[in-house]
């Protein structure tokens, strides 16, 4: 099945749904260190570098699926909040491609501020576009004006294909993201194919995690440290055994930055012979920003603003000791694969990590949808 991408960036929703069984068209992207990493892992023809504005949908003939990032600092909690009066707002180009194309689904990503009550309104505008591509927004029409139209359309009077849209907060973390990440997926079948989209159940948990530290202990004893709970840790442990009972959590544990980055060396022995492995110095602790504990997951791996990625993506030891994540352990982090190459220094490799959609996520959510359109 063939895949269509918009708003690519370094392609982390790409592998995922190339894991779960799709062939990509095209990417369509306009940053050009993003385009220079899809060039390094798909080659030069796939690869559209600029406006989305400027790609023509009706030459690339027909796609399977339509999947993409539209950016999110529109509707970013750390953003401007300006929504769809931000002229960086693209999700009617995300509407156009659907109009145009007529896939059989689509599956876009983006931030959690998009759910924010002050949002409502345009959300609402956004999924009504999607679910009616082909009623288009007249000339000089105001989008509200348009909003009351796509609210009062009639099934019998519509001519034009429809899509069943769903859309769900997931966090990474309960997927197996060594990372909490909270993201809103918005997913739609086209109507005609008479399929319900599911989105997928979760398949770890932080209880299990933490039934896993403070109740058997397992979790150190598969990493060989010694432990010894602290007051507030036994009350985890208890207030989890009453919950529970004698049994633990159905999932799987949350994965930590331990269990993933165990068996690396550190970036400044001379032991390590990873190349984008590099030991970057100036991490500092300060309000608000105090990294990611060592055995916890992740915080959300930030791009930052203008290009320079936020003071979270740190890793924070025992000791108090924080240092900055090197590209190749981010990388792990958002679930790429170890030999996937990010174009660009350090500063430039972790704002396209961190605008990234983990792999596993994206594979999980794409191999719920290959096996829902095979059949």
């Amino acid at each position: 099945m063939r895949c269509l991408e918009l708003f690519s960036g370094c392609g982390g929703l790409a592998k995922g749904l190339e894991l779960a069984g799709f062939n990509h068209s095209h990417f369509v992207e306009f940053d050009k260190h993003a385009c220079n990493t899809l060039r390094k892992n798909y080659g030069d023809d796939l690869v559209f570098e600029g406006d989305v504005r400027d790609f023509n949908f009706r030459s690339i003939g027909d796609v399977d699926i339509v999947a993409g990032g539209p950016p999110c600092q529109p509707f970013s909690l750390g953003g401007k909040h300006k929504a769809n009066d931000d002229s960086r707002d693209m999700f009617p180009y995300a509407i156009k491609a659907i109009e145009t194309l007529t896939p059989k689904a689509f599956v876009f990503e983006n931030v959690k501020g998009l759910l924010r009550e002050s949002f409502s309104e345009y959300f609402e505008y956004v999924i009504l576009r999607l679910s009616f591509p082909k009623l288009k927004i007249k000339k000089d029409e105001e989008w509200r004006a348009h909003l009351n139209r796509l609210k009062k359309i009639k099934l019998s009077s519509y001519k034009g294909v429809t899509y069943d849209v769903y859309f769900k907060l997931i966090n990474a973390a309960d997927y197996g993201v060594p990372q909490t990440r909270e993201r809103v997926f918005i997913v739609g079948i086209r109507s005609d194919l008479r399929k319900v989209w599911k989105f997928p159940n979760p398949t770890h948990s932080e209880d299990k995690l933490l039934w896993d530290k403070f109740v058997t202990y397992e979790y150190w004893k598969r990493h060989d440290l010694k432990f010894k709970p602290t007051v507030e840790e036994i009350k985890i442990a208890d207030m989890l055994k009453n919950k529970y009972g004698i049994f633990p959590p159905d999932d799987l544990a949350w994965l930590t930055l331990r269990d993933i980055l165990c068996k690396i060396p550190d970036p400044k022995s001379k032991y390590n012979t990873i190349q984008d492995h590099i030991f970057k110095d100036g991490a500092k602790v300060y309000a608000g920003h105090n990294g990611s504990h060592f055995d916890s997951p992740s915080k959300t791996i930030k791009a930052g603003g203008h290009g320079v990625p936020g003071g979270e993506n740190m890793i924070r030891f025992d000791d108090g000791s924080v240092r900055y994540l090197t590209t190749f352990e981010s990388k792990l982090v958002q679930t790429f694969p170890s030999d996937f190459v990010i174009s660009g220094a350090w500063g430039e490799s972790m704002r396209q990590i961190g605008n990234a959609v983990p792999v596993t996520l994206a594979h999980t959510i794409g191999k719920q949808l290959f096996n829902l359109l095979k059949f």
